[in-house]
Parts: C-alpha cells; sequence; structure tokens
C-alpha cells in the first residue's frame, strides 16, 4: 500500500528512527493503524483497492497520529498519566486520533 510507505518514511524522518528494530515497530504500528481505519470505515463490497487507497489517502494525518500516538505508549500501554522525578506527562484520549473517522455512508 503506497499511503503506509509514505507514512511509515514521514514518521522515520520526523522521528529520526535510524536503528532497524525501531523501524520494524513503526511500520507494524502504521500497518495496525491503516487496519483499524479500514475496520471503522467499514468500505462496501463494491470498493476496489485503488478505491480504498484514495480514501486512506484523505484519512493521512488520522492513521499518521494514530501510528505516532501506539508508538509513543511503547512501555506506557494503558497509561493516562505518568509521574516520575518530577515530570508529569498526560496523554490525550487514544480516540482524539480517530476523529471524523466514521463507517462509509457514500454510494
Amino acid at each position: 500500500m503506497g499511503i503506509q510507505n509514505e507514512i511509515c518514511t514521514d514518521l522515520l524522518d520526523e522521528l529520526n528512527i535510524v536503528k532497524d528494530s525501531d523501524e520494524t515497530i513503526m511500520t507494524l504500528k502504521v500497518k495496525n493503524a491503516i487496519n483499524e481505519i479500514i475496520n471503522r470505515r467499514s468500505y462496501p463490497s463494491h470498493f476496489t483497492n485503488d478505491d480504498i487507497e484514495r480514501d486512506l489517502k484523505k484519512l493521512y494525518s488520522n492513521i499518521h497520529d494514530l501510528a505516532l500516538y501506539d508508538y509513543n505508549q511503547i512501555g506506557a500501554e494503558g497509561q493516562t498519566s505518568h509521574s516520575s522525578n518530577g515530570t508529569s506527562r498526560t496523554w490525550k484520549d487514544r480516540e482524539d486520533c480517530l476523529k471524523g473517522v466514521f463507517a462509509w455512508a457514500g454510494f
């Protein structure tokens, strides 16, 4: 899928990821984000792979943000906040990454 490669490349550049193991993890996070979007969109059976790819390109930001969120949560899965040595972190709700992603209702 072209969108998967595009988002992976952008995230790897954005985060300056150079280790193969981190690149593999990011690739999986992007793949999982795309699959989650596809499941939520619930495309009609008449949609071709090209139709789905075109639609996914419109949801680039959602896929990007979801993959980045999941990547950043590695080691902190399930936490909504964390405090250590005077540093506090609060994560946004994961569902925020999916705003505007609805089941397909068009024809």
